[in-house]
């Protein structure tokens, strides 16, 4: 009966066809919690607001963490874990438990704008794969019975295992185990306006295709690039080249004018042996010719009118997260606050990263008082406030 009720009077609410956005801007942040150690959200909210950083992801809905940002005006895109999937998509009734207790009773004050659902779940172990679908559509239903799906878009994070020979980028599509699940998938999100989002790592791609990337292109510096012979489109850096992969593989699946948002990039700043390009100096690179490249708001060399928009990984080194050990480390900040390397950000306390952003010995004595001139207070100001 309940649903019954909310069906009737999301319908009497009538037909708005405004779609929900969840991201202002070109640049954000994701705010992972897998450390035992990591400042506060109350203390989270303070550097974010310091740093001039609007979009936030986290991976659950932790009420500690809505409270925390009551009233701050941060936009915050929620997360359903994966764990949660199979349930949600059984049971209807228990996703619109889940969106009244977790989305509807933080609002608006908490100004929640998109519930990401699961993360990286096709191209994976497949035990969630199958429940994927019909947990978003449980999700955005419930929103919809809600009254709040004009405010708080659905999404799915997808990591890059789910494309198929995505080298040149105009060669991409959807591997064939993942194509029958993903075609419904974009389907539904094509209807209801939610763009394909997508976690791609120039760091990963230059480590496991070991002296096949220049680390230059990888890292947004000077290089001849690559040229895509079949759509003889020039990329300068890999990051665009991945995104153009993803929109090769939507048009191939049918859907080109679906918009592609990167929901997780960064660079680590230590790694374990194999890791050898996980070091301070590259990540800060990689992060500083980010948000150049950010601020530049234009598209991809395929897509050059859909403006980039990304959000970095992450906030924090969480030093509980399993796997390689250069996952500890994609922090911009360390876990006591500071900083992790200098990006112009203020950090919670101060840190000996707070150097210069090159030393005069990485860039040569005489290139050193040239690169200070250039990287001026109103470059580095715009940069902060995107």
């Amino acid at each position: 009966m309940r649903i019954l009720a909310l069906l009737l009077l999301a319908f009497f609410l009538g037909g708005d066809a405004r779609l929900a956005m969840a991201f202002t801007g070109t640049f954000g942040i994701n705010y992972g919690r897998i450390a035992d150690n990591i400042p506060s959200p109350d203390k989270v909210v303070t550097l974010l607001k310091a740093a001039k950083i609007k979009n936030v992801r986290i991976y659950d809905a932790d009420h500690s963490v809505l409270n925390a940002f009551k009233g701050t005006g941060l936009e915050l895109v929620i997360g359903l874990p994966n764990g949660f999937l199979k349930e949600m998509s059984a049971n209807p009734d228990h996703a619109l438990t889940w969106v009244e207790d977790n989305v509807k009773a933080f609002l608006p004050d908490t100004r929640i704008v998109g519930i990401a659902v699961g993360n990286e779940v096709l191209g994976g172990d497949g035990e969630f794969s199958q429940a994927l679908l019909g947990a978003v559509k449980n999700i955005y239903n419930a929103t919809k019975m809600l009254g709040i799906d004009r405010v708080v878009q659905i999404s799915t994070a997808h990591s890059q295992a789910v494309f198929q020979n995505s080298f040149p980028p105009s060669s991409c599509t959807f591997t064939e185990a993942v194509a029958p699940l993903m075609k419904p998938l974009l389907e539904f999100f094509s209807h209801i306006g939610s763009p394909f989002c997508l976690n791609a790592y120039p760091f990963l791609a230059y480590t496991y295709n070991k002296g096949k990337i220049d680390i230059k292109y990888a890292l947004f510096q000077p290089n001849k690039g690559i040229v895509d012979n079949k759509t003889d489109l020039h990329y300068d850096n890999l990051l665009d080249a991945q995104i153009d992969a993803a929109y090769a593989a939507l048009e191939d699946a049918g859907f080109k004018k679906m918009e592609v948002i990167i929901t997780e990039t960064g660079w680590a700043s230590h790694g374990g042996e194999d890791e050898a390009a996980a070091t301070p100096s590259n990540a800060r690179t990689y992060h500083f010719n980010l948000r150049k490249r950010l601020a530049k708001r234009k598209g991809t060399p395929l897509r050059p009118k859909h403006v980039l928009k990304a959000y970095i990984f992450a906030l924090f080194n969480e030093d509980s997260k399993p796997n390689a050990l250069s996952e500890k480390y994609y922090g911009l900040f360390k876990a006591d606050g500071s900083i992790s390397y200098d990006l112009g950000l203020p950090g919670l306390k101060s840190s000996s990263a707070s150097s210069p952003f090159f030393s005069s010995k990485e860039v040569g004595g005489g290139k050193w008082c040239w690169l200070l001139l250039t990287i001026s207070a109103s470059t580095l100001i715009l940069l902060l406030r995107l």
